[in-house]
């Protein structure tokens, strides 16, 4: 049994997000294409023989353990073995903006789940761990399964997909957006037409738009003004209920001229987009 390994936990992007209607929970129907980035945080698992704890080696500043995805997916993981598992320590190196939209809870989630059923040597296959993923978080399984997929229901239900990978300027504006509070907005589209999806989605999501992105701009103005400078040089969107955006470019150079002339006091970065995640790309290698 290995003791250590250490994976990737990559973005993702809605390359679109319809809002088709509304459940009686309450819960929204989604339509949304979704694209890993060839960047994201860095997960390293390492066993502890002899220690059967599960935990962080530095906890993430405002997120109690007992709440962190990290530690959750990894005890409902734990559940399912038949017998004493040795504990790990789980050391984040973190890269993605929390609260973005760019997934990166469901992420790392994933990436638990993944790693651990390896380490542990515990054989789930995919589908038992997207089931185990979908009781942490609807993007959870997206993850798990490692593939680009549009993405239905709230959205877990899930059709490959095959959209270019292209490159992208991804902009972080300076403000925390509270995605239950754009739900909840009277203002919000929930009627958007259901598209009906191909086998596999190869087309141009610049089409479609994110039904989020009108309430979001009204409510947060560093939004709106990030959103209005990214418009210049081509078609620019938020991701998930943001505070993400993100432009895309045919090539890494002429995403890194637009990067270079950003306004101060936006963070953000430039990756490509992939339809095959990192970490399962990564978790190949070390087979």
């Amino acid at each position: 049994m290995s003791s250590s390994i250490t994976l990737p936990s990559p973005a993702k992007l809605n390359l679109f997000l319809h809002i088709v209607g509304r459940r009686p929970d309450g819960y929204h129907e989604l339509q949304t294409l979704f694209q890993f980035l060839d960047y994201g945080d860095e997960i390293t698992f390492t066993l502890t023989p002899g220690d059967a704890r599960i935990r962080l080696e530095e906890p993430v500043p405002g997120v109690p353990d007992n709440d962190n995805l990290i530690i959750r997916a990894a005890r409902a993981l734990a559940e399912r073995a038949s017998h004493a598992l040795p504990g790990v320590t789980i050391r984040i190196q973190k890269r993605l903006p929390m609260g973005g939209g760019l997934g990166g809870g469901s992420s790392n989630a994933a990436t638990t789940l993944v790693a651990l059923n390896h380490l542990w040597e515990l054989h789930l296959d995919e589908d038992e761990l997207a089931e185990l993923g979908l009781g942490l978080g609807a993007d959870v399984p997206v993850f798990v399964r490692g593939r680009s997929a549009i993405g239905e229901g709230v959205g877990e239900k899930l059709t490959p997909a095959n959209p270019p990978e292209d490159w992208f300027v991804v902009l972080k504006p300076d403000c925390e957006i509270n995605t239950g509070k754009i739900f909840s907005e009277e203002g919000l589209t929930r009627d958007t037409p259901k598209m009906k999806i191909a086998p596999a989605f190869e087309g141009d999501a610049s089409r479609y738009r994110n039904d989020c992105e009108d309430v979001v701009r009204k409510l947060y103005p560093e939004v709106n003004k990030s959103l209005e400078w990214l418009s210049q040089f081509g078609p620019a969107r938020l991701t998930g209920t943001g505070a993400c955006i993100f432009g895309r470019f045919p090539t890494e150079s002429a995403a890194r001229i637009i990067w270079e002339s950003k306004p101060s006091g936006i963070t953000g970065f430039v990756a490509k987009g992939v339809n095959h995640s990192p970490l399962h790309k990564k978790l190949t290698e070390l087979k």
